[in-house]
């Protein structure tokens, strides 16, 4: 089983989540990150550490978010990896409660 990063990261790209990896199955995009299937252990320390709660189990995706496990593992074979915690996008506080951010997303 993996992890799967949904909708609610788009536009905030915390990456409080990141730092706990203990296998750095992180990749970041333009304004998203994503976990790769292959390499995530199942190790859930990433869950509690995302402040938007962007992060579930594959097997407790939301209904509507579905599509996220399949583009994390697109995109996760075409971004490059992210093991540091960077700083927050300036604008981060203003995209947590918008809803239907997928047309947001920057590949």
């Amino acid at each position: 089983m993996t992890f799967v990063i949904g909708q609610n990261c788009i536009k905030c790209k915390l990456t409080d989540c990141v730092e706990v990896c203990p296998v750095d199955c992180f990749y970041e995009g333009p304004n998203f990150l994503v976990i790769h299937p292959d390499e995530c252990i199942d190790c859930a320390l990433c869950e509690p550490e995302c402040p938007v709660e962007a992060i579930f189990s594959e097997d407790e995706i939301p209904e509507d978010q579905q599509e996220f496990l399949e583009l994390n593992a697109e995109l996760a074979d075409i971004w490059p990896n992210i093991a540091e915690k960077k700083d927050a996008p300036e604008d981060e506080a203003e995209w947590r409660d918008v809803a239907g951010k997928i047309k947001y997303l920057e590949r």
